[in-house]
């Protein structure tokens, strides 16, 4: 009994489909999605003899992945995002630093102030000679008598 001869339609297919997906960078197979023949068989699913058997089929892979700078479209867009925010993120760094020194600023400025308000409220007391009364909240009505 003799091996049953492989479909080359379904392999073509299968190279075809792995070779259109490497190049969109949109791979389901291959873990870097680099454009290498490697990264084609491991893309295909099939054995490395079975695609390599399909020479044509590489060799077009193969200048269309060169005439693409080996770097597939999807994965050239994310590296440029990649870029714009890493420019971003560093301009909201140094953003965020002045930010931090200013609050730093406003922080000693309030104490400042709040401990003079506290040392005028002390010498005013003492400069009047009166004694001043904690004020009570709603229980008093200033200038008002109660007649029976």
């Amino acid at each position: 009994m003799g091996r049953r001869p492989r479909d080359q339609d379904a392999d073509r297919t299968a190279i075809r489909a792995a070779v259109d997906r490497l190049l969109a960078g949109t791979p389901l197979h291959s873990l870097s999605g680099k454009l290498i023949a490697s990264e084609l068989v491991s893309e295909s699913g099939l054995r490395r003899d079975v695609v390599y058997g399909h020479t044509d089929l590489v060799q077009d892979f193969q200048a269309r992945a060169r005439a693409q700078d080996s770097t597939p479209t999807a994965m050239q867009e994310l590296a440029e995002a990649n870029r714009a925010l890493k420019a971003e993120m560093a301009e909201l760094k140094t953003e965020f630093t002045k930010e931090r020194s200013r609050t730093k600023v406003m922080r000693r400025i309030i104490a400042e102030l709040f401990l003079e308000l506290e040392q005028a409220k002390t010498e005013l007391g003492a400069a009047a000679g009166v004694a001043q009364l904690p004020v009570r909240r709603g229980s008093v009505n200033v200038g008002t008598t109660k007649r029976d």
